[in-house]
C-alpha cells in the first residue's frame, strides 16, 4: 500500500519554530517531487513548499519564503519541512504530496498523485 505519513505537527507559539516530517511507505521518493500543502478552516488548500525528486530545484509560496525551508532524504524515504518564525497565520492542517516527476517542482495541489492524512500545526500564544 503506498502510504505518505505526516508527523511533528503541534502547538508551537509565535515566532517559534516545528520541523515536520513526511515518510513514505510502499514506494520510494526518489524521483519524486514532494510537496507541503495546508488548510486552515474556511479556507482553500493552499502550496507552500514544494522540492524536485533530485532535491535541486525548490518553490515557496510568497508566505512562506525566507521563514521555511524544505529538505528531502531520499536514502531514508522522507521529506522534511522546518517552519521558523511561526506566525498565527500558519496554523492549519499541513499535508505532505508526492507525483512523479524529473526536475519539476510545483504549488499546484492537482499535480499530485499521493497524499498524506495531514498533522496539525497551531500558533497561538
Amino acid at each position: 500500500q503506498l502510504q505518505l505519513v505526516e508527523s511533528g505537527g503541534g502547538l508551537a507559539q509565535p515566532g517559534g519554530s516545528l520541523r515536520l516530517s513526511c515518510v513514505a511507505s510502499g514506494f520510494s521518493l526518489d524521483g519524486y517531487t514532494v510537496g507541503w500543502f495546508r488548510q486552515a478552516p474556511g479556507k482553500e488548500r493552499e502550496g507552500v513548499t514544494s522540492i524536485s525528486g533530485d532535491g535541486v530545484g525548490r518553490s515557496f509560496s510568497h508566505s512562506a519564503e525566507g521563514r521555511f525551508t524544505i529538505s528531502r532524504d531520499n536514502a531514508k524515504n522522507a521529506v522534511y519541512l522546518e517552519m521558523n518564525s511561526l506566525k498565527a497565520e500558519d496554523t492549519a492542517v499541513y499535508y505532505c504530496a508526492a507525483y512523479r516527476a524529473i526536475g519539476a517542482v510545483s504549488l499546484i495541489d492537482h499535480s499530485y498523485q499521493y497524499w498524506g492524512q495531514g498533522t496539525q500545526v497551531t500558533v497561538s500564544s
